[in-house]
């Protein structure tokens, strides 16, 4: 396993080095070049698509369109200049989610989002790669580049996953081997790709889990179905992202050039099989 890119600083600072996007060649896919361009993930974009939001030169767009530069590209009604767009930086935060947070722009229920915490940008906007709960705290990475999110997002990348996770209950050593095997859940198997005691006393014990997946409430739910409860839930790394050292919650880090260079070249390592040199 990759270390960990990891680093203590509290505040967020601009990268130092030149970390331009990756131009994308034209008749490329619209719903990638959107993404591309921070609009979006791929899939919200893919969804926009298929609801009939997005137009291309007055017509409305269908998936498997493909862009050009001199394209007219309208979202939701209003005009989106993408080749200013795509000549933006690569940018990557590490937010400390706290409890009591939920992962969305707008909330019904007029809940606190994470988005309120985050630097402005000037283009483009701030994707989540992925999500975690209201009652789950810890690492979260946002990107302002939709194709690096969904690499990240993406079940083929298979990247790791690790919390730390307070038990309540009697763990025996047949829970540790099944959760480790493969547990049916009701929406398919799933398990643990690795469990370590992390310490505690009484009935309140830790752990330490690494899976490969994201469905909704997975490690929960995992540890549910063995008949205990999880009283506390913290991601302390996502792929070869781990939670900075000294990151009060609800603050940001936002990674430098060279490190977004290694979690792109990490990434290409997991999806293509490619020296991550």
């Amino acid at each position: 396993m990759n270390k960990p890119i990891r680093n203590s600083r509290r505040r967020p600072k601009p990268p130092t080095e030149p970390n331009p996007a990756v131009p994308l060649p034209e008749g490329e896919r619209l719903q990638k070049v959107l993404a591309h361009a921070g609009l979006g993930s791929r899939r919200q974009i893919e969804g926009w698509i298929r609801d009939g939001k997005i137009q291309v030169n007055g017509r409305q767009a269908q998936l498997g369109d493909r862009w050009r530069s001199e394209d007219v590209v309208k979202i939701h009604g209003r005009i989106v200049r993408l080749n200013k767009r795509l000549g933006a930086a690569i940018r990557v935060l590490a937010y400390h989610k706290p409890v009591g947070e939920v992962v969305s722009r707008r909330d019904p229920e007029g809940r606190p989002t994470i988005f309120k915490h985050l630097p402005k940008l000037e283009k483009g906007r701030w994707i989540a790669v992925g999500r975690l709960d209201i009652n789950t705290e810890g690492l979260l990475l946002l990107t302002n580049h939709g194709e690096l999110a969904n690499q990240l997002m993406h079940p083929s990348s298979e990247l790791e996953r690790e919390y730390a996770v307070r038990i309540f209950g009697a763990v025996t050593d047949d829970m540790l081997k099944k959760l480790r095997q493969g547990v049916m859940l009701e929406d398919g198997m799933a398990r643990f790709e690795a469990i370590e005691s992390a310490g505690g006393e009484g009935a309140n014990r830790w752990y330490k889990v690494v899976l490969k997946e994201g469905r909704n409430r997975i490690v929960r739910r995992l540890w549910e179905s063995q008949g205990v409860t999880v009283s506390r839930l913290i991601r302390v790394r996502y792929g070869p992202v781990a939670l900075p050292d000294g990151l009060r919650k609800g603050r940001v880090y936002e990674l430098a050039a060279g490190e977004i260079e290694q979690l792109r070249a990490f990434v290409r390592e997991q999806t293509l099989g490619a020296p991550a040199g």
